[in-house]
């Protein structure tokens, strides 16, 4: 009997160990990952990734509401609203579709702003 206790506890440390190692070598790779992701990443990021994200908002955001009282005798509210809520949230609605990183590339308003400016230049040497 002590023996199926004992190879469920290995068993579930080596199953913890071997769902952070990926983690920890896509850590080290972050900084030369492209934020340019092609069509399958985006699909994949949708279907799974995103949902996945709203889960752990609402699961975080609970957990704080639950912590709520403690954090705030102990003055750290705000950070656990940011581990727990802000953190997750962030993650899942303020990145590209695809990327890694969290927070707005500005890329559409770039791209808008480009096209406004060739479509006076345009208008300008049509009008000439």
């Amino acid at each position: 009997m002590k023996i199926k206790v004992k190879s469920r506890q290995v068993l579930a440390g080596a199953l913890a160990i071997a769902m952070l190692l990926p983690q920890t070598l896509l850590a080290e790779r972050r900084a030369t990952i492209d934020e340019s992701p092609n069509a399958g990443v985006m699909v994949a990021d949708l279907v799974v990734a995103r949902p996945i994200g709203v889960l752990v908002t609402a699961a975080g955001t609970v957990a704080f509401l639950v912590s709520l009282p403690f954090t705030l005798l102990a003055g750290s509210a705000s950070d656990a609203a940011e581990t727990l809520m802000i953190g997750p949230a962030a993650n899942t609605f303020m990145r590209c579709l695809g990327c890694t990183n969290a927070g707005y590339s500005y890329r559409d308003i770039d791209k808008n702003n480009a096209r406004k400016e060739r479509d006076a230049e345009s208008q300008a040497t049509v009008s000439e």
